[in-house]
């Protein structure tokens, strides 16, 4: 069998190195002309992580990240509403991993190369379109780089793994308009920063009208800092209306941010000083697109965010891509014919997934500090008069057991 994977992010290198790993053969191919370190942080998740730990990657995540120790609710005065522990020291068996998402894709990429060779990824390749058959697809790439003709590739089935704005998904749904807006825009960035808290947590503050993150993602140029993830959420723009085309991935500028990062104070860290001293940062909208009534057509199917873009709420997105790639390898490796593994991966990932997109929505798991700030706008003397210890569990623990990452979960499929 030999599987076209369309997009080289973090859920298409995955799923090439989980097929490979059962024996089925895997060609990446990907429109930008190198696979390099972009983006900002991002959190994988213990269900996660666990995958990666089967392909051997543990030891290059610990060079590449940091092992999450706890996360930190607080609200936009940096008064605690919640902490919990994470990963290994929540029980987990595995860590989660805070990281940059472009030494993640890049460690799983250098893992494809070594593992598959050079030619199983082929940069400057824009999907042009596909053709089905009895006997499989035929894909027609263009080359991004040199103007050439391209090349024409034969394979079994087609996975779609070409993000939120995926070519595969348009192909099938041509009208699906713009991604889904609710009117937050992000601006997200990376420094060198001193430790705060323990070195090894996350800090997520604020609430319903605007959210601050902050966790360390590596290692820093002293043993006293960390490379250091920052992210300011803000409702800027009408929820009913698509977010703006130049909204997309463009730098950001401190005149921007500065007003809206004023909003928060949380302890240890000057907030405006980190955004200041980063360098470049960037402004995204914050967006996704309602599930799908299905993402399989035949022999094509799609994977991570072009099948269930979802809000980066809850560390859940890139994890989630990650879960995909495991299904979708393991029914490719046993069922007898591509057409039925590609359903039943489908009728298992699908439906999880929809649940996912539709709880980070409203919220996620941070909707506990929107809950407290509703009650206590100006903050608060004790946090038990404003919502009780068992109303917060509900919202944070509920989140977890439903996205299948809760402590009891994790434990019971690690025996």
């Amino acid at each position: 069998m030999r599987v076209i994977i369309v997009g080289g992010g973090i859920g298409g290198l995955t799923l090439a190195l989980m097929l490979h790993a059962r024996g089925v053969g895997a060609t990446v191919y990907e429109q930008s002309s190198e696979i390099r370190e972009v983006g900002v942080g991002i959190n994988t998740l213990p269900h996660a992580i666990r995958e990666l730990a089967d392909l051997g990657l543990l030891p290059v995540l610990d060079e590449a990240g940091i092992r999450t120790r706890e996360l930190h609710y607080m609200n936009r005065f940096g008064q605690t509403v919640w902490s919990e522990p994470r990963g290994l020291h929540a029980g987990a068996p595995v860590p989660q991993f805070s990281i940059h998402r472009g030494r993640l894709q890049c460690v799983i990429r250098d893992a494809v190369v070594e593992r598959l060779g050079e030619d199983a990824i082929r940069t400057g390749r824009r999907l042009q379109g596909f053709i089905q058959d009895e006997g499989g697809v035929t894909a027609h790439f263009s080359d991004t780089r040199f103007g050439e003709a391209g090349e024409t590739a034969r394979g079994d089935i087609l996975v779609g793994a070409d993000g939120i704005h995926s070519a595969v998904r348009g192909h099938y749904f041509p009208n699906q308009g713009p991604p889904r807006w609710q009117g937050v825009q992000m601006w997200r960035g990376a420094c060198d920063w001193p430790v705060f808290l323990d070195g090894e947590s996350m800090i997520i503050a604020g609430g319903m009208a605007g959210k601050l993150v902050l966790y360390p993602i590596g290692k820093g140029r002293t043993p006293q800092t960390r490379l250091t993830n920052w992210v300011v959420n803000i409702r800027t723009g009408d929820p009913e209306k698509p977010p703006p085309k130049e909204a997309w991935s463009k730098p950001g500028r401190l005149e921007d941010v500065l007003p809206f990062a004023r909003r928060f104070s949380v302890p240890e860290v000057d907030i405006l000083a980190m955004v200041r001293a980063t360098s470049t940062f960037w402004e995204y909208p914050m967006c996704d697109r309602d599930p799908l009534p299905r993402w399989t057509h035949g022999r094509v199917t799609l994977l991570g965010d072009a099948a269930h873009p979802m809000y980066p709420v809850g560390s859940n997105g890139a994890s989630q891509a990650v879960l995909d790639a495991r299904c979708l390898a393991d029914w490719l490796a046993k069922a007898e014919h591509p057409r039925q593994a590609l359903a039943a991966y489908e009728a298992e990932r699908l439906p999880a997934t929809a649940e996912v997109v539709a709880m980070n929505r409203v919220g996620g798991p941070e909707r506990v500090i929107d809950a407290v700030e509703a009650l206590a706008p100006q903050g608060f003397e004790h946090i038990d008069q404003v919502l009780d210890h068992t109303a917060r569990e509900q919202i944070v623990k509920g989140y977890a057991g439903k996205a299948g990452f809760s402590a009891e979960q994790l434990a019971r499929k690690k025996g």
